[in-house]
C-alpha cells in the first residue's frame, strides 16, 4: 500500500463521511473504490465494513449522550439481522469476482435512484403497538435486510427507515437510533465472517474509518443545506461512471 493508495483512500472515505451525512450512500463511492485498487471483489466488501462499523459505533454514543437508545427493540430486531448478515457474507465471499461486481454496477444504480427519489417520504408513521404479527413481519424483514447488509451493504438504510417507519410509529430520529445500533451489530457479525476467510484488508480498512470519521464531522457541522444538491449531482455522476466500470471490468 503506497502514500498514493493511502491518500485516495483516505480523500474518498472523506467524502462519502459528509454524503453520508447530507445524502446517504457513501459506500456506492467506497467499495467500487476498494476494488479499482485492485482489492479482490471479496476482500474490498470486507475491508469496507471497518469503516462502516467504526461510523455506526460512534452514532451510537451520540444517541446514547442525547439519551436515545431503544435497546430492547434494537436487540430484537439486531438478531435476525445478524443471522442473515453471516449469509448474506459467506455468498459474497463464495461469489466470482465478475459476478459480484456485476451485481453491484445493478445495485449502485439502483441504490442512486431510491436516494435521488427518496420514497421513503412517502410514508407516514403508524401507531407504535407492537403486535406478536407485527414482530413475526419484523424479524422476517430483518432477516432479509441483514442478508443484503452482508452481501453489498450500500443502501440498506433506506430499507430499515422505511420499515420502522412503517411499523414502530417513531420519529426519524428515534428510528435513526435504531438503525445504527443494528447495522453496527450485524456489520460486526459480517466482519467476522470476512476476517475468519482473510477478506480483510486492515491497511486500507482503517485508513477508509478515519477519513470517513472525518467528512462525518465536517458534514455534520455544515450548516449550508444547499449543498445537498450538488453532492446529489457528484454522486449520480460518480456512481454512474463506476458502475459502468465495474460492468465491464
Amino acid at each position: 500500500m503506497t502514500l498514493t493508495m493511502m491518500f485516495i483512500v483516505l480523500l474518498v472515505g472523506i467524502c462519502a463521511g459528509f454524503i453520508n451525512v447530507l445524502a446517504g450512500g457513501g459506500s456506492l463511492l467506497t467499495l467500487p473504490m476498494l476494488i479499482f485498487l485492485n482489492l479482490p471483489s471479496a476482500m474490498a466488501n470486507g475491508t469496507n465494513r471497518i469503516a462502516i462499523l467504526a461510523q455506526n459505533i460512534t452514532a451510537i454514543a451520540s444517541f446514547r449522550n442525547s439519551g436515545i437508545f431503544h435497546w430492547k427493540l434494537a436487540v430484537f430486531l439486531s438478531f435476525p439481522a445478524v443471522l442473515g448478515s453471516i449469509a448474506g457474507s459467506k455468498m459474497a465471499i463464495e461469489l466470482s469476482d465478475d459476478l459480484f461486481n456485476r451485481i453491484l454496477s445493478i445495485v449502485m444504480v439502483f441504490v442512486l435512484i431510491t436516494i435521488i427519489v427518496q420514497p421513503q417520504r412517502w410514508f407516514t408513521q403508524v401507531t407504535s403497538n407492537m403486535t406478536t404479527k407485527k414482530r413475526v413481519l419484523l424479524f422476517i424483514v430483518f432477516l432479509l435486510v441483514g442478508f443484503y447488509g452482508g452481501f453489498i451493504q450500500a443502501g440498506v438504510g433506506l430499507v430499515i427507515v422505511m420499515m420502522l417507519t412503517l411499523t414502530t410509529g417513531m420519529n426519524l430520529v428515534h428510528i435513526n437510533s435504531l438503525k445504527v445500533f443494528i447495522v453496527a451489530i450485524y456489520t460486526f457479525s459480517s466482519i467476522i465472517v470476512f476476517l475468519i476467510n482473510d477478506q480483510i484488508h486492515w491497511g486500507y480498512g482503517l485508513v477508509l474509518a478515519l477519513g470517513n470519521s472525518i467528512g462525518a464531522i465536517i458534514g455534520s457541522k455544515s450548516a449550508v443545506k444547499k449543498g445537498e444538491g450538488f453532492v446529489r449531482i457528484v454522486m449520480v455522476v460518480a456512481v454512474l461512471f463506476m458502475s459502468v466500470r465495474l460492468w465491464f471490468t
